[in-house]
């Protein structure tokens, strides 16, 4: 059983940055064997896949975040991030990370029925 907590969100203008993170519990597998991703869900809107990390740290991004977000892991902390840029109004949501055991080989399709276990999420909102 593993166990997410989001934290970071915020409120911020256009333009701004954020950094999400997300604490991983296990207590029974090492977080360097969890494949990990950032959603998002905006009101009224569909879940979104926002960017991927493989056990490896290959990464794979939505389009429309490509060159502004940068998502890593840091496995001595059990922690993954999502480093936030050049934020526009579009990118206001509740981000949630996610995470699946083992490897997802197709992992940049970027879907959420890869993803088995999911944190609260933490709120985003970025203003014009």
């Amino acid at each position: 059983q593993v166990q997410l907590v989001e934290s970071g969100g915020g409120s911020v203008q256009a333009g701004g940055s954020l950094r999400l993170s997300c604490a991983v519990s296990s207590y029974t597998y090492s977080y360097s064997e969890y494949s990990m991703g950032w959603f998002r869900q905006g009101p009224g809107k569909e879940r979104e896949g926002v960017a991927a990390i493989t056990v490896t740290g290959a990464s794979t991004y939505v389009d429309s975040v490509k060159g502004r977000f940068t998502i890593s892991r840091d496995n001595a902390k059990n922690t993954l991030y999502l480093q936030m840029n050049s934020l526009k109004p579009e990118d206001t949501a509740m981000y949630y990370c996610a995470t699946k055991w083992g490897d997802i080989p197709d992992y940049r399709r970027l879907s959420a029925d890869q993803y088995v276990k999911w944190g609260q999420g933490t709120q985003v909102t970025v203003s014009s």
